[in-house]
């Protein structure tokens, strides 16, 4: 058999497999896009209900079907929803919680991070392996020991009882993301410009932090959806209605005896929630990137 008709052959073996291909590669295409248009349903539906909900009249949403379109829209619900409760506290207390929150964690866990990655340390591993195994440490278990240590030194009801373990909590993560950002900084980076005089802090400030732009913003929205939502350290270290952020002031809409205004709790929600969805919408690409890249910027 001649090279010739063996390099025949192959050609026409390889064109005969290629509408195969081509018909695998549009299946695979048709199947993605089926499987986003399921998980875009189900992200979507439940948002596009709560809100056109929180705008039905009460009266068609009680003797109707509860799921079904509505056929007019009323205002009445935003109004009874901030009579009822003190929206505006609870969006001020969340925020305040919120930015101070992330504010901590982004400073602490990029200088947690440099100092272990960067800059490096005898034992500077058994350190990361402590703040790592605090991933897998449940919530529930800090709870009566940080109940009982804040009613000794005065922190109950206090912006302070939830910062504290709500940064705690989010530091193991956090700082795993930025040394996997610093992982990727090469060598030569920090010694051209340790080489120019730029001392440990210098470094830290005129090249790493600018350079971890990304992480940052992926470690502060990832961050911001827990604190934001977080209910159970505000459940049990907030004793005033002055101090309740979002997720505990939406109980406020639970009348007596369990009945409950829907129209205008939904009303509630849909105006709590849009300051996390508007801030999706303005950073979803730098986040989904920080993600992507596992925290690399």
């Amino acid at each position: 058999m001649s090279a010739t008709t063996v390099i025949t052959g192959r050609v026409r073996r390889l064109r005969a497999s290629r509408p195969a291909s081509r018909s695998d590669a549009t299946r695979a295409r048709l199947l993605s896009r089926v499987l986003l248009a399921l998980v875009l349903l189900l992200q979507v539906y439940p948002f596009y209900w709560i809100v056109t909900t929180s705008l039905r009249p009460a009266e068609s949403f009680a003797a109707g079907d509860a799921f079904s379109l509505p056929t007019d829209f009323t205002f009445d619900n935003v109004t009874r929803a901030f009579e009822q409760g003190d929206i505006p506290r609870f969006l001020l207390n969340s925020a305040v919680v919120t930015v101070v929150s992330n504010l901590l964690i982004v400073v602490l866990g990029m200088m947690g991070a440099y100092a272990i990655q960067v800059l490096g340390f005898r034992l500077s591993r058994v350190v990361l392996a402590l703040f790592l195994g605090g991933i897998v440490v449940p919530v529930q278990v800090a709870l009566v020991p940080l109940f009982i240590n804040y009613a000794n030194v005065g922190l109950l009801d206090s912006y302070l009882s939830m910062i504290l373990p709500l940064v705690g909590f989010a530091l193991p993560m956090s700082i795993f993301l930025f040394i996997s950002f610093f992982t990727y900084v090469p060598r030569e980076t920090y010694e051209a410009a340790a080489l120019d005089g730029c001392g440990p802090y210098r470094l830290f400030l005129r090249i790493t932090t600018p350079m971890s732009a990304s992480t940052i913003v992926t470690v502060v929205f990832v961050n911001s959806i827990f604190i934001w939502n977080d209910f159970i350290f505000a459940n049990t270290f907030v004793l005033s209605e002055k101090m309740k952020t979002v997720p505990l002031g939406l109980q406020s809409y639970l009348g007596a005896m369990g009945s409950t205004d829907w129209t205008a709790t939904f009303a509630a929600v849909s105006v709590t929630v849009t300051p996390l969805l508007l801030a999706f919408l303005v950073f979803n690409k730098i986040v989904v990137r920080g993600l992507e890249t596992g925290g690399r910027g």
